[in-house]
Parts: C-alpha cells; sequence; structure tokens
C-alpha cells in the first residue's frame, strides 16, 4: 500500500506543475478512501532538490517583482499570477510538513494532506482565470521568500509551523481583502468570486496551524505568545504591517492577547 509521507514527498519533488497538482488531488482522494498506508515513525531523507518547480517562473527579490497598473489587463494579469505563485509555494509548504516531521499525531499529516489539496484546487483556479487573460503560469516573474523560510525552519516542526502560516501565511488574511476589493471595484466579478473562496480556505489553514503550534507549546511546556516571540526574532520572521483583517484572524483562532500585541 501507497504511504502518505513518501508520497507527500515524491510530489514536493515533482517539477511540472500539472504533475504535481493532479498528484495531490489524487493522494487526498485516496486518503479518504483508506487506500493509504501512514508511518509516522518513518524518518525520511531524500537527495533531491526540494521543491521541484518548473522552469518558470524566474525567481527574483521580492523587491523586483513586476508591478502594473490594475487599469490594464496586463496589470492585472501580474497581479492573479503573484497570487497564482503564493498557491503553487503554499502547496509544496504542506507536502513538505507532511513528510519532513515524524511523529506527530495522524491528525496532523491529515490536517497538512488536506491544505495541499485545498491550495492545488486555489492555484488551479488562479490558473485557470490567467488563461482566459491570455497568461500562464510562469509568464512573469515570482519571488522565493516563503520557501526561504520553509528551509529557515526545517529542523523543527514548532518554528515551522509558529513561523509559515501563523506568519507568513496569516498575512494573506490581512491582504486577501484588499485585494478582493481592488477586483471588485473594477466589476472583476470572477476574480473576486475566486480571492473570496480563498480567504475562506485560508482561514482554516491558519486555524490548522494555530490548533498544531499551540498543541506543540504545550507539550514542550512553553507559553504560546513568549514562545512565538523567541522564535520570531531567532528565525527572522518578517515584521507584520497594517491593516490587520481582526476578524479573519479571530476565526483562525488567534487569541485576543495576541491581537493586542498587533
Amino acid at each position: 500500500m501507497q504511504e502518505l509521507r513518501q508520497s507527500a514527498l515524491d510530489l514536493l519533488a515533482e517539477s511540472s506543475v500539472s504533475n504535481k497538482t493532479e498528484g495531490v488531488q489524487a493522494l487526498y482522494q485516496s486518503w479518504q478512501s483508506e487506500k493509504l498506508s501512514l508511518d509516522t515513525k518513518l524518518e525520511l531523507s531524500t537527495s533531491l532538490i526540494l521543491p521541484g518547480r518548473p522552469e518558470k517562473p524566474i525567481l527574483v527579490s521580492p523587491l523586483t517583482v513586476e508591478k502594473r497598473s490594475m487599469r490594464t489587463v496586463e496589470g492585472r494579469a501580474v497581479l492573479i499570477h503573484a497570487l497564482t505563485h503564493i498557491e503553487f509555494n503554499a502547496i509544496n509548504l504542506a507536502l513538505d510538513a507532511v513528510w519532513r516531521f515524524a511523529n506527530m499525531p495522524r491528525d496532523y499529516y491529515a490536517d497538512w494532506l488536506k491544505v495541499a489539496a485545498e491550495e492545488s484546487y486555489h492555484f488551479n483556479l488562479l490558473n485557470a482565470y490567467l488563461q482566459t487573460m491570455h497568461y500562464q503560469y510562469g509568464d512573469f516573474s515570482g519571488h522565493n521568500s516563503l520557501w526561504e523560510m520553509a528551509e529557515r525552519t526545517q529542523e523543527d516542526v514548532l518554528a515551522r509551523i509558529a513561523l509559515v502560516p501563523r506568519t507568513m501565511e496569516a498575512r494573506g488574511l490581512d491582504a486577501g481583502p484588499l485585494l478582493r476589493n481592488k477586483f471588485a471595484q473594477i466589476g472583476d466579478i470572477d476574480a473576486t468570486a475566486i480571492l473570496d473562496i480563498i480567504l475562506r480556505d485560508e482561514i482554516s489553514h491558519v486555524a490548522i496551524g494555530n490548533t498544531w503550534f499551540n498543541w506543540l507549546c504545550q507539550q514542550r511546556g512553553l507559553e504560546p505568545i513568549a514562545c512565538y516571540e523567541t522564535l520570531a526574532k531567532k528565525y527572522q520572521a518578517p515584521s507584520l504591517r497594517k491593516p490587520f483583517n481582526l476578524d479573519a484572524r479571530r476565526k483562525a483562532g488567534f487569541t485576543e492577547a495576541e491581537l493586542a500585541l498587533l
């Protein structure tokens, strides 16, 4: 029987966009149909280059990623492409969370596989919409800051959960409504609907991050707020910028004490 964590590693190393997204969906369906085994104690390693990615987009500094006016089709395509790239990275991040960290509860692996499947769905929605604008994923540049944080936290599941879903991805809860409103203001109903779906699902993804962060803190006898501050300094997490979507963050499980510190 196919093993979940080894399969997640294989998909993470896959460089074909279509093979990766279709493979994630198939893996999730197999898990739901109870056609996969799970060895939580399996210590995996690989000599493969991770993550597998296509030749394009070319990766550049976040400061040099293309920016265009939303008054043009190209400008809107650049923004949709940036979101598509974030979702591609999010697939890889969820797969990495599944294979890399052993000795976690069964529900941990089920949660991150579900996240990978939903990020794959988001990617396909955005990439299909990009194609209606006569562009496709890879036509513009992208940056690698999400994966760079994943690499910095690869030795400790607590640091990974604290600084990727609860920090990097939680920024999407703040930025998502602002982007959605920009598309709504220009009457782009299709883009607005896609962003509504993504925001809805991202709240649950950040909530999963909060669940496992708090579980790990409890297991290690750590106070969550102090622990987070220590990890943020150690791994040089980006500072968070206003405005904050406090309602979405509450729904995602951040406490009032955590929100007050923002």
